[in-house]
């Protein structure tokens, strides 16, 4: 998808908004938002519509702001607030609606006004609650929590359990090696999302990027992926003997 096409669909919902009355801004978000410069093709347009108290749910009630823009294809209500909407030429949109009360109750990160009335105060754009902060957690808790989130998918992947052992050794083990990863490389400045630790893994941290590969292989390649992981994690810290021992087992077991 064009980027200009997609800074234009924004600017054309700000218009309509601006046109259905009883509305005060459209606040965009994430790479659309004051974070411009990761915008490419395949951005979707995160935003925010901010409405006068007492209209929210006639805006999400009902998408006709939306529809007079382009035509919409799909559209389903994924929280109380909003929709995520896939206009019929491709542009996918997460969008919530909230009033200005609301909007200061919230936590996001800091947005953009893509449109507002003119008496409204470009602060809105700006969250008045902060961003969550992670939980801090010692390198011995996140290395024996991926540790035993290893052995523990092992052993469902040789019971059968091949999705449950995917999502606990690639998926959980791995959140752990993300958050471990500060300890091999220095991580590259203002990319990390505080609301998704995963998201811009590979360019936070352009070393293990390198080895993403070997350590996610897939479904039927779990075992290959303990041991990687393993691998990475013994290279960067002391891991306890025993624990290794028994994960290299269960991986070879048959």
């Amino acid at each position: 998808m064009d980027q200009g096409h997609l800074l234009r669909r924004l600017e054309e919902i700000g218009g309509s908004l601006e046109r259905s009355g009883h509305t005060l801004a459209l606040i965009g978000l994430g790479s659309v938002g004051a974070d411009l410069d990761r915008l490419d093709a395949w951005s979707d347009l995160d935003f925010f519509a901010v409405v006068e108290d007492g209209h929210k749910g006639r805006f999400v009630d009902d998408l006709g702001w939306l529809e007079a823009v382009s035509p919409i294809a799909f559209a389903f209500r994924n929280t109380p607030d909003g929709h995520k909407v896939l206009f019929v030429d491709g542009v996918l949109c997460e969008m919530a609606v909230f009033t200005p009360a609301e909007l200061a109750g919230i936590p996001f990160s800091r947005g953009r006004i893509v449109w507002k009335q003119p008496w409204v105060n470009d602060a809105l754009a700006v969250p008045v609650r902060p961003e969550p902060t992670p939980p801090v957690r010692t390198v011995g808790w996140l290395l024996g929590e991926a540790l035993t989130n290893l052995l523990v998918g092992l052993g469902r992947f040789r019971r059968g359990e091949k999705l449950s052992a995917m999502r606990l050794v690639q998926g959980h083990a791995m959140d752990r090696v993300v958050e471990l990863a500060a300890l091999a490389e220095q991580e590259q400045p203002g990319q990390r999302d505080p609301f998704n630790p995963d998201r811009r893994a590979e360019l936070r941290f352009p070393a293990l990027a390198m080895e993403l590969q070997r350590l996610a292989q897939g479904y039927d390649r779990t075992p290959e992926s303990a041991l990687a992981i393993l691998s990475f994690l013994e290279r960067h810290l002391e891991v306890n003997a025993p624990i290794a021992a028994a994960i290299r087992d269960l991986a070879a077991a048959r």
